[in-house]
């Protein structure tokens, strides 16, 4: 058995998925994705441009798609995790994966929480940095300094050694420069705007609200929130989806709970291979599979016998 991980946001590109559109399930979740968000979905991944690619809604209706459509494919083999975690879009397709959320709520979440975020970004502008080498305590200790009056908080703790940081300009600008005085290496990361930061509040509220809405089911496996690395309940899930807008990613933390729990092998259902790279550098006790291509697909299952 295995920890699936479904991808976040940034590894998107031109022709991701196009390989894997033959299958039916990825076929179907392509299609659905499309009639709730109003955007052909698959001539998006065929014929997309880099900046299309990377639109607010596309680069996120990308990468779901990709992530459910293979663990559909994995569930239809019989093939299924004790627990998955999401990377912070990728906790909605994790929703949908643990049987939480219809793909079509899903999807109207994934549009209500791109477009609230997208607006949020152009009323209160920011950016991320990554800390290389930081702690999640010298990140947050690097911000209390540096804010100085502006936002600055620890938004993705990654992996040991790696915090992105989110907030105001300026405030970025000062932690960066105190990271790289103390012969460190910052890195300027390129997001429309502060994620996971107080600066999406109001884009956190517009999602809650949302998902007052909808009918959330209990979770037939494992679920952690990034929120806290704790497990999904049900009757929390509006404050908690709408707070995961505005608070931390603590995927490091969710990925060490899921190991103290006897989990040793971690699938990544998505594209780019980013979080199986972190797993690697949290715990390299792990095995470790990325499956975003229909070659890395097809390995894996004739691996384990579907």
């Amino acid at each position: 058995m295995s920890v699936w991980m479904c991808s976040g946001q940034g590894a998107q590109k031109p022709g991701m998925g196009t390989d894997l559109l033959d299958l039916p399930q990825v076929a179907d979740t392509f299609t659905v994705l499309s009639k709730e968000l109003g955007i052909d979905v698959a001539l998006l991944a065929k014929d997309g441009t880099p900046e299309e690619v990377n639109g607010a809604v596309a680069a996120q209706a990308l990468t779901m798609a990709v992530s459910v459509g293979v663990g559909r494919v994995l569930q239809d083999a019989g093939i299924r995790p004790d627990a998955i975690i999401g990377f912070s879009l990728g906790q909605i397709s994790a929703l949908v994966l643990a049987g939480v959320l219809s793909l079509e709520d899903a999807a109207r979440l994934l549009k209500v929480r791109a477009t609230a975020m997208d607006a949020a970004c152009q009323k209160n502008p920011g950016g991320m940095v990554a800390l290389m080498g930081a702690s999640v305590e010298e990140a947050r200790a690097l911000c209390e300094a540096q804010a100085q009056g502006g936002v600055l908080v620890p938004a993705n703790m990654n992996c040991p050694g790696q915090v992105v940081i989110s907030g105001t300009p300026d405030a970025l600008d000062r932690a960066s420069a105190a990271w790289k005085d103390a012969g460190k290496k910052a890195v300027k990361l390129a997001t429309a705007g502060a994620f996971h930061s107080p600066l999406m509040a109001d884009a956190a509220q517009e999602v809650e609200t949302f998902c007052a809405s909808l009918d959330f089911a209990e979770p037939q496996v494992t679920l952690l929130c990034n929120t806290d690395a704790r497990p999904f309940v049900a009757a929390e899930a509006a404050a908690r989806l709408g707070a995961q807008v505005c608070s931390g990613v603590m995927f490091q933390q969710s990925v060490e709970a899921l190991i103290a729990q006897g989990e040793t092998d971690f699938v990544e259902v998505g594209f780019g291979g980013v979080l199986v790279n972190l797993v690697k550098r949290i715990d390299r006790g792990t095995t470790r599979a990325a499956l975003g291509t229909r070659e890395q697909l097809d390995a894996y299952m004739a691996e384990h016998g579907a």
